[in-house]
């Protein structure tokens, strides 16, 4: 599939389906892992959600996983993703079995219906580059307390929510994830991007549908959470990188009030135990 272009994807329900079994797993870690992030450095708990670009519902699954929601709103522009989304969806419980499912162009210019949180997962990179910030300021615009964006670990999935980030923050959004506090620039420049991953264990089909016998993939995303409050409990500094152990040492790079620098942390520091057992993502 070629993305980056406006074009349709996806339009059959065979396809929709089979999208669902082969990648849903992994957009529902990366998206439950983003969401968590951003709930823990803002402080807040929201209780209706609107889905942007839902697909077949991974980022709602995973957002009904750490929220009491009350309400879900899912919107997806093609018929077979919303098809196959909304008839999984009505076999969960509580507000997934309730969700409402429309079609929607987020390229058009009509007014996003409001919720407490908002989410797009794996979306903006399918749109034309020119209509990326004008649709991210329709999901700002939505977005009561919080707006959660989740993309492709790439280069390029960095590059769009960069540029969301220096769009929305000058409109008075508040970077409350992955960014640490008092970071106003970001340091990951040049060949350098911001980027994480989850491992994501296999089933049996889905390693029939990949082709693969490993038990586990790692997907590797990107995420950017703002929100309309400057965020309650912001990380002092975020692990970007896996850390290195060596006998004695673990040396961790952060991103810290805006800077990336490097730690190494010794059987001294109080941070060691924690140390041993963190990974890139987390906040320190």
């Amino acid at each position: 599939m070629k993305t980056g272009t406006g074009s349709r994807l996806l339009t059959r329900e065979g396809e929709a389906a089979a999208y669902a079994a082969a990648r849903m797993p992994a957009t529902f870690e990366a998206a439950r892992e983003a969401i968590l992030q951003a709930l823990e450095a803002s402080g807040l708990a929201p209780r209706t959600l609107l889905d942007c670009g839902a697909g077949t519902g991974a980022a709602t699954w995973a957002a009904a996983e750490l929220l009491d929601l009350d309400a879900i709103t899912c919107l997806e522009r093609e018929d077979a993703m919303r098809s196959v989304g909304s008839t999984l969806m009505r076999a969960g419980s509580g507000a997934l079995s309730r969700a409402q499912w429309a079609p929607c162009d987020l390229t058009a210019q009509a007014a996003l219906p409001k919720a407490e949180l908002v989410v797009e997962g794996y979306m903006l990179g399918e749109l034309r580059e020119d209509m990326r910030l004008p649709v991210a300021r329709r999901l700002w615009e939505a977005s009561e307390k919080m707006l959660v964006l989740i993309e492709p670990g790439t280069p390029q999935g960095f590059a769009n929510l960069a540029a969301v980030r220096r769009e929305l923050t000058a409109l008075g959004a508040h970077a409350a994830a992955p960014c640490p506090a008092g970071s106003i620039n970001c340091p990951m420049t040049g060949d350098d991007w911001c980027h994480f991953a989850v491992r994501v264990q296999r089933t049996r089909l889905h390693k029939q549908l990949k082709g693969g016998d490993a038990p586990y993939e790692d997907e590797k995303y990107c995420y950017l959470a703002l929100t309309r409050e400057a965020p309650e409990a912001p990380c002092a500094a975020r692990v970007l990188r896996h850390p290195l152990i060596a006998p004695g040492r673990i040396a961790l790079t952060l991103c810290e009030a805006g800077e990336k620098k490097q730690r190494i942390v010794t059987k001294k520091d109080a941070l060691w135990k924690r140390a041993r057992k963190i990974g890139a993502g987390e906040r320190v």
